[in-house]
């Protein structure tokens, strides 16, 4: 023992390889969160111009259309997407997620500022045009944020040039006569912004949040579960020694190959899965959360979960104990910055959107949020998640069979008498 101690690599070992996975892990938390709006790259917001345009000083104009020309100009095109489309298909982008918010500019949009400068020459009591940017909460509850902290600064300088030509068209009308300084105030911002969230959560959704959380309890239950699974298998089958207190407890190993102990511990995360997302459910229900497609709910979460499971125990079984590094990696420490469930992937930095298009932590939260926030659509996620999630459940089978059945042809089997042995 004294000889084991006196290694420099009994210690360097354990203090090498956690401050380095700590660090790495710090580097990924703390540099996805800490400048979101910095990040910020083609963030989608549709953009709704129904603006019949009018007669304005004997000239045909359309104000809608220079408001969106000037929010294009406005705003950098690397951060923001706006998508020009009609009032049916921003619904529909709206309703799949594909947005985070829409900017609605009326038909008569045009009519009203024309009405607003004839009524500042003449007395009485005018509304200011009105423009709506509509928030997307199931999108994301950070989402929502963005799309106001672009909108706000755009319309600042609209409203200043669309109100800097309105005032200097009045002022023509009105020759020598002033212009009144409640109207010249009026005049100077004469659009009225609204912010209003399309389809907003109800309660009991945390804002916006229990879909990401409830994604998180899936891949933990696959992650965690097959940790549990495969020691505990491991332990009865007397491959690996049991500590419960001060006992010691050591069986004879079992005549199980390597592919047969694998079976075993895929049956048994199989049985885990469609048991613990019951359990999910019925938590959720009892705490309030609301649940309008629960049997969709408890497939996808066992689902999600024996994906996970088998194939966090397909790694064990090819790396072994390197395996749980390995699994810690993939399914925890990857996959939480790029799930996109507390921050868009847009306002992350790129490396989150390429990992995204593989973790699994991105795949089931879009899932969850499909059937907990958008009436299980397909088209809001759920298609492309179940595709996604099976592809890596098939991975994993794939993948734990083939390493077991290498072994064993080998005969590499778990016993100190095995070729691959070492004492």
């Amino acid at each position: 023992m004294a000889d084991v101690l006196r290694s420099p690599r009994f210690w360097l070992a354990p203090i090498l390889v956690v401050s380095a996975l700590m660090s790495f892990l710090a580097a990924l938390y703390l540099g996805g969160v800490l400048d979101p709006r910095g990040n910020l790259h083609d963030l989608p917001i549709a953009i709704v111009n129904q603006d019949e345009g009018d007669t304005l000083a004997g000239e045909q104009r359309n104000i809608g259309n220079d408001i969106v020309d000037g929010l294009i100009q406005n705003v950098d095109s690397e951060k923001v997407a706006f998508r020009e489309v009609g009032p049916a298909q921003a619904e529909s982008l709206l309703s799949t997620a594909e947005v985070y918010g829409s900017i609605v500019i009326p038909s008569d949009f045009t009519k009203r500022m024309g009405i607003l400068a004839e009524g500042s020459i003449i007395p009485g009591d005018i509304e200011k045009p009105i423009i709506t940017v509509y928030t997307n909460p199931r999108a994301g509850s950070f989402g929502m944020s963005l799309v106001t902290g672009v909108a706000t600064p755009a319309f600042e300088s609209v409203n200043q040039t669309v109100g800097q030509q309105i005032t200097d068209q009045v002022r023509q009308q009105l020759g020598d006569t002033p212009l009144a300084g409640a109207s010249a105030l009026t005049l100077a911002q004469p659009i009225d912004v609204i912010v209003a969230q399309h389809d907003p959560l109800p309660d009991g959704t945390g804002g916006g949040l229990s879909a990401f959380y409830y994604a998180l309890l899936l891949v933990l239950a696959g992650f965690t579960g097959a940790t549990i699974v495969s020691t505990l298998v491991d332990g009865l089958l007397g491959f690996t020694p049991t500590e419960i207190g001060p006992k010691y407890i050591h069986r004879g190993p079992t005549r199980i190959s390597r592919f047969q102990t694998l079976l075993v511990k895929w049956l048994v995360m199989f049985v885990l899965a469609m048991l613990v997302s019951g359990l999910y459910l019925l938590l959720s229900h009892l705490l309030g959360m609301p649940i309008t497609h629960a049997w969709t709910l408890w497939m996808y979460g066992a689902f999600a979960i024996t994906a996970v499971g088998f194939t966090a125990l397909a790694v064990m079984s090819a790396f072994g104990t390197a395996g749980l590094l390995i699994n810690l990696i993939v399914f925890i420490i990857l996959a939480l910055p790029s799930s996109g469930g507390t921050i868009p992937l847009e306002a992350s930095p790129p490396i989150f959107t390429w990992l995204a298009q593989f973790e699994p932590m991105h795949q089931i939260f879009l899932g969850t949020r499909s059937i907990l926030y958008f009436n299980a659509s397909p088209d809001a996620g759920l298609l492309h998640s179940v595709g996604m999630t099976s592809l890596g459940l098939l991975i994993g089978l794939v993948f734990g069979l083939v390493f077991t059945l290498l072994y064993d042809r080998k005969g590499l089997h778990r016993s100190l008498d095995s070729p691959g042995a070492i004492s």
